[in-house]
């Protein structure tokens, strides 16, 4: 402890220049009262824990604490992840203007771009950008503080990182080299953090900070009403026709609503550019700015009724239910809300929307407006909208729930964590007083969220597939993945279903010794190299013919961007898919010729016309700009991840993509069967379509892990042809019905080759007979074969002899005839007899001797001629005594004099 206070001494201040107006900004914070007590806890202690509410101050504040102590002397980093990416350049970019730093300073690194550089001294990024570091340097030698912001968001790899990095912070301070850990949240559930043993042995120090500088009123619905999205629209409506000056900030669940709740917004309160310049119904810039400051009025929105007009009532009808806004039976009437005339300056905020068109919402609305915010849950995080004065709360969010038994995921709307719901109203205190009103879907009442809210929301490591998680930390070489300091451990049967996927893939293998999942293949070391799913991954190391490559690149980019391709509600899009996978083998490899369709396109036009020209593509097209610069981005990624990994590729990151060949679309599908070869799905017939009640023309089939039936999207290009075997990407529930997305036809004989792990040999088949290579040394043969647990048979396939004794017994017979060592071509006419007797099954209990040559290589598991030469050059006789027993005694020395047959 003293070494560390000595330690912690030495470090030189670092004199900051701060503006008059940063210093009088900063000085309202909470967080800057507690200065010391968190430096001196800090300086104490290797982990700390802060906790403070929403409007604390803790995300902007702590990293300038630590680099105004010195923690960025001597090229050390301060590191800061959050867990989205607009939060990381955001906050990259206050930090930097408190302390009147240039961004070479205070920087930024995400997954496809950053600003960080060999200056940099504070360095805001991703969970997943850290997780990386680790990889390539496990002490993280460069940082001398790592804060986890944002932590009770229970991301997966925040999990991870907490896990690794209290490991991290033992070994550094054995080494005298410690690194301080600090763990911030507004709504952190420490025991996970403090009372774990297995995390922290020592309970780190947990400094509370006070609440948000401002006061919030949070208001409940008398009643839940059906209809959260109407009820929003109608307490917008009241505010902005009745209450003072200030930004309104409005929950939802999803990208529709919000863009269905905006739109009704624009129409009933539109902004034009002449608003601004003849300034009707406004106040002054200044006057506003003073209005926002001062306390709001005791108004109760429910008094006020919203006066309808002909447009109005068409804008609320889609939604309204037939008893709204009849909250109580008060005989006192109603007052009447006026339409404010007062535009409304109504943005959009979501993680799929532009970067350019999110920044917005930090701008100020034009003269004459109030800014409206229409947001999912990403402004619940370390995010501050200006002015925000008024929080709209649904209650609700979208999750995505996933069955790690089925891989089958669906998104629900469920009530928010009141952890969630606390943070959402503290955005309505970050500058001033504020009110918070909350809704069910419109407003719920008080009542509910005290009785069934959840305190918290679930980690995310209990609600996702955490494959990519297993795979990465069996990478960085930690194999007892439950013994691993997860700070809310996953599931035993999910790291074991997890494990035995990855096995699947060919990533993992089982420890015969032990008879436990422990090592990584070289398999899997090279799909743990590249920022994909196994499966994605898994086609990426396949794709071994450049001329291939660098049409998986394009389709594994795509296919790995979220929302890629438009919904079916955009006409232009039905039209364009459909042109783009219209015949052949085009058509079959399906939805993925769509999307390499539209990756070509979209290189082209942007070779082409730059931007603009992508611009007008995805205009023609339907599709969504920025998950084509995202699927962009991450494929130049891939290609520069590719070129470090395998130097001789020398690929180009500026591809000009050429239509494939029908043959390498062939091709393509095998190598996506290879990499998802537990995501098959097969057609139901005739007979079960009729067993099940199912009309005849419904593309209906079984999937591998399923025993329920599922069906083509109508988004698939597929839907129409009906092919008998499809590998689907994706598997989700929407209320009753399962569907499959992301689909690809295949042939039922490629299972066996491209799936054997998953396919049972029921039979070796004599005709046609086992044959052998010579260039590859590989034996083949062809088999009756059934896929998966179900058992579904498939057709004659010739593949790779599978590992059975069957196997030995056709390898002696390819030694005997010369196949294998062509030096012993010239003694198959001096054999005792014909070299097919050896794979007769009755060899073993007719003639002994003849069968010592089979015994010895099952004994020795020497499948391949490549085992037999590695015997030889420890043991030059291995085989030699078992050969000679089908020789006679006159062929015996010359035989002696060649062997080893080399």
């Amino acid at each position: 402890m003293s070494g560390e206070i000595k330690s912690a001494a030495k470090k030189q201040p670092v004199p900051i220049n701060r503006t008059s107006e940063i210093i009088k900004s900063r000085s309202k914070l909470p967080i800057i009262g507690e200065e010391q007590v968190i430096m001196e806890a800090i300086s104490e202690n290797d982990v700390i824990i802060v906790v403070g509410e929403t409007g604390s101050g803790k995300t902007t504040q702590v990293p300038q604490f630590l680099y105004e102590a010195g923690y960025s002397n001597g090229n050390k980093l301060i590191g800061v992840t959050e867990p989205r990416r607009i939060a990381a350049i955001s906050v990259s970019q206050r930090v930097a203007e408190e302390l009147n730093e240039t961004s070479d300073i205070v920087s930024y690194l995400i997954r496809f771009e950053g600003n960080a550089g060999p200056n940099t001294k504070i360095k805001f990024m991703t969970d997943g950008v850290l997780l990386k570091e680790i990889q390539n340097d496990f002490l993280l030698k460069n940082y001398s503080a790592i804060i986890l912001d944002e932590a009770h968001e229970r991301r997966v790899f925040s999990d991870i990182l907490i896990g690794i990095l209290s490991r991290i912070v033992r070994l550094r301070q054995k080494r005298a080299n410690p690194l301080k850990l600090i763990i911030m949240s507004a709504t952190l559930k420490v025991d996970d953090f403090s009372k774990n043993q297995k995390l922290f042995p020592q309970p780190p120090p947990i400094i509370e900070l006070s609440s948000r500088q401002f006061p919030v009123t949070i208001h409940f619905n008398k009643k839940t009403p059906h209809d959260y999205l109407d009820e929003a629209y109608k307490k917008i409506y009241k505010i902005h026709s009745n209450l003072p000056a200030g930004a309104i900030l409005v929950f939802l669940t999803g990208k529709l609503e919000v863009k269905q709740l905006v739109s009704k917004l624009r129409k009933a309160f539109p902004y034009r550019e002449t608003d601004s310049k003849i300034g009707v119904n406004t106040k002054c810039k200044a006057e506003k700015k003073k209005e926002i400051g001062k306390p709001l009025p005791e108004i109760n929105l429910d008094d006020y009724d919203i006066e309808m007009h002909s447009e109005d009532e068409l804008i609320l009808s889609e939604n309204s239910s037939a008893d709204e806004d009849d909250d109580d039976d008060d005989e006192v009437p109603s007052k009447i809300m006026k339409f404010s005339s007062s535009p409304l300056w109504v943005l959009p905020l979501y993680s799929m929307l532009p970067a350019h068109k999110q920044s917005k919402i930090f701008e100020p609305p034009p003269p004459g407006c109030r800014m409206c915010v229409v947001s999912t849950n990403v402004a619940e995080l370390s995010l501050t909208i200006p002015n925000v004065k008024y929080v709209v709360d649904c209650g609700k969010t979208k999750i995505r729930e996933y069955d790690p038994l089925t891989s089958v995921s669906r998104f629900s709307v469920v009530w928010e964590s009141k952890a969630s719901a606390n943070q959402r109203a503290g955005r309505a205190g970050r500058t001033s007083p504020g009110h918070c009103y909350r809704s069910y879907p419109s407003l719920f009442s008080s009542a509910l969220f005290n009785d069934e809210f959840p305190e918290w929301n679930l980690p995310e490591i209990q609600t996702t597939p955490i494959d990519n998680v297993i795979l990465q930390m069996k990478s960085m070489k930690i194999d007892k993945i439950t013994s691993f300091p997860f700070p809310t451990p996953p599931d035993k049967q999910t790291i074991l279903g997890a494990e035995n996927r990855l096995v699947t893939l060919g990533a993992l293998e089982v420890d015969k010794n032990v008879a436990e999942i422990n090592n990584i293949t070289p398999l899997g070391k090279s799909m743990a190299a590249f920022p994909l799913s196994p499966h994605y991954a898994k086609m990426l190391c396949l794709s071994k013919d450049r001329s291939l490559l660098q049409y998986m690149l394009f389709i594994i980019s795509a296919m790995s961007v979220q929302e890629y391709l438009p919904g079916d509600n955009v006409e232009a899009w039905k039209k364009t898919k459909l042109s783009w996978a219209n015949k052949g083998e085009f058509l079959l490899l399906g939805d993925l010729m769509v999307i390499l369709r539209s990756m070509g396109g979209a290189s082209h036009a942007m070779k082409k016309s730059g931007l603009g020209g992508l611009q007008d593509y995805c205009t023609k097209t339907g599709l969504h700009k920025k998950s084509i610069l995202e699927a962009w981005k991450l494929n130049n990624q891939l290609i520069n991840q590719l070129n470090i990994n395998v130097p001789s590729l020398k690929l180009n990151t500026d591809l000009d993509m050429t239509p494939p060949t029908p043959i390498q679309v062939k091709q393509i599908r095998q190598i996506v069967l290879a990499g998802m070869l537990d995501r098959v799905a097969r057609r139901l017939t005739t007979n079960e379509l009729n067993r099940n009640g199912i009309r005849p023309n419904k593309a209906a089939y079984y999937a591998s892990n399923l025993t329920e039936i599922v069906y083509i999207h109508n988004s698939s290009v597929l839907k129409k042809s009906k092919p008998e075997w499809l590998i689907y990407q994706e598997i989700f529930q929407v209320q009753d019905k399962m569907y499959i997305k992301g689909l690809t036809a295949i042939e039922p004989e490629w299972l066996p080759v491209y799936a054997n792990r998953l396919c049972k040999t029921l039979k070796v088949l004599d005709d046609p007979t086992p044959r052998y290579d010579e260039e590859t040394e590989k034996m083949f043969c062809t088999v009756n074969a059934t896929y998966g647990q179900a058992g579904w048979s498939l057709p004659q396939a010739e593949i790779e002899f599978p590992d059975i004794e069957q196997k030995y017994c056709w390898l002696a017979f390819f030694i005997l005839s010369g196949n294998v060592f062509p030096q012993l071509k010239d003694f198959r006419q001096h054999l005792l007899s014909e070299p097919d007797l050896i794979v007769k099954p009755w060899l073993k209990f007719l003639k002994e001797s003849f069968y010592l040559l089979t015994q010895t290589l099952i004994k020795n598991r020497d499948d391949s001629p490549k085992k037999i030469k590695e015997h030889w050059l420890k043991k030059p006789t291995y085989l030699l005594e078992e050969y000679l027993t089908w020789l006679p005694q006159s062929a015996h020395k010359e035989v002696k004099l060649i062997w080893p047959p080399l």
